[in-house]
């Protein structure tokens, strides 16, 4: 079982700037305060409300999560003296605290700007209600979380399978594709992939939207695939279950005739299987990835062809060693 190194992780975080606009619409939100850091880089993109914090419990609380103020919390505060509330603010909201929401359109306390101005929190107001807000807000950071990388490439549906498709430039990755079109498979992204983690077992593949369902084929130029093979033959993503690396073929090179060996490729920290496929005039590339995927399915199946063979050649040799045996004992009883 051989794996292969993994590629590199786009590990970068959005500035506050990013998020507002990012979110500003779906979430209606307003920048009430902060306006001079907004080009601060989000450390932690995750979300609570402060809960029983509030009420001056604060072990384990998280201080470097987005805090949201709604009814319930500002109404508890407002019953409060200003010391305590003051008091209580203070120790809720840290300068770890990346921002502050308020909900539903609520009027900001002057303690929560004050608090904010001086630790440098940026505080945002939402017409949304607080369930609604946190709702969208969790599930919202949870994907932009979400480790991801881009490799190059060309990521196919052929027999509901993700089939990465991968190898040097002009080793024929479009014209494999074209053929697989042509057979009626489907297309997420040509040249560049981005492969995204989900959960801790698949990735799931896609293509940047700008040059989604576009391929790049030398001597023709880009051509978009929906309009001329129909909408049925493009897919917007699909998990990635095995990477075939296209090769030129070197006479010198051992190629696996038989398929005992197991090979992985790492991306995002998941193991994927991984084909090396020889290119050469006279073979058909197109075939030769529709029968990898296949014989990929049956393997997932529970059947492995090479396995089979394996146990029948074993088999056959023990019969006829028990066949030899059986003759020499025999040939030794007529003597």
């Amino acid at each position: 079982m051989e794996k292969f190194g993994e590629e590199s992780v786009n590990s970068s975080k959005l500035t506050f700037k990013e998020f507002y606009e990012l979110f500003k619409d779906p979430m209606e939100l307003e920048i009430c305060c902060g306006h001079e850091i907004l080009d601060k880089r989000i450390k932690n993109l995750e979300v609570q409300r402060p809960g029983v914090s509030l009420a001056g419990w604060v072990e384990d609380f998280p201080t470097n999560r987005f805090l949201i103020f709604g009814q319930l919390e500002l109404g508890y505060l407002n019953s409060l003296d200003r010391e305590t509330i003051l008091k209580r603010v203070d120790i809720v909201i840290t300068k770890k605290t990346p921002a502050i929401l308020i909900s539903k359109n609520y009027n900001i306390p002057d303690y929560l700007i004050d608090v904010c101005i001086r630790k440098n929190v940026v505080l945002f107001r939402s017409k949304m209600r607080t369930m609604e807000l946190f709702s969208k807000l969790f599930f919202s950071l949870k994907d932009l979380s979400k480790p991801v990388t881009t490799v190059h490439g060309t990521l196919m549906d052929v027999y509901g399978l993700g089939v990465l498709i991968q190898g040097d430039s002009s080793v024929g990755k479009s014209e494999a594709a074209l053929g697989l079109l042509e057979r009626k498979h489907r297309l997420i992204s040509d040249d560049v992939v981005k492969i995204e983690k989900k959960g801790d077992t698949s990735l799931i593949g896609t293509g940047p939207d700008l040059t989604r369902h576009f391929m790049e084929i030398r001597g023709i130029g880009l051509i978009d695939v929906a309009a001329l093979f129909g909408a049925v033959c493009i897919r917007h993503d699909i998990s990635i279950d095995l990477v075939v690396q296209l090769e030129l073929w070197d006479e010198d090179k051992f190629y696996d005739r038989i398929g005992f060996d197991r090979h992985f490729k790492k991306y995002l920290g998941i193991d994927v299987p991984y084909y090396l496929l020889p290119v050469k005039s006279g073979r058909d590339v197109t075939l030769l990835i529709e029968t990898i995927s296949l014989n990929h399915r049956l393997k997932v199946m529970g059947y492995d062809s090479a396995k089979e063979f394996s146990e029948k050649l074993l088999d056959a040799m023990n019969n006829k060693s028990v066949k030899n045996n059986e003759n020499n004992k025999k040939i030794k009883s007529k003597k």
